[in-house]
């Protein structure tokens, strides 16, 4: 982030804004088993295709997928596959978190013993 100009920095955050809602998490993680349409999408996730539609373009719009129609159906796949590399490292760090949170609190507990 070191120099960049503020509108740079608007797009950085359009695109952690866009990793922030925990349907288009599902949706990744749906995507790196491989490229699906919109209504198995929807099914997965227990959403409207609509729902699943709108979080797609969104995701097409910043880069994270693809799209390809055939047919009648559009199938999305991943278009950045470095964004699983990302949240890999913000899922390994939350769970170590919560792996210190748990010790603290079995320690706390073991105390009161």
């Amino acid at each position: 982030m070191k120099n960049l100009p503020p509108e740079a920095l608007q797009q950085v955050a359009a695109y952690f804004q866009t990793l922030a809602e925990p349907t288009r998490l599902r949706i990744l993680n749906f995507l790196r088993q491989g490229e699906h349409n919109v209504g198995e999408l929807a099914q997965l996730c227990g959403f409207t295709a609509a729902n699943i539609s709108r979080h797609l373009s969104l995701m097409t719009q910043h880069g994270f997928v693809a799209r390809e129609s055939r047919g009648t159906s559009v199938y999305y796949r991943i278009a950045d596959p470095t964004v699983y590399a990302l949240c890999d490292l913000v899922c390994d760090n939350i769970a170590k978190q919560f792996e210190r949170t748990a010790e603290s609190r079995q320690a706390l507990f073991s105390s009161v013993q």
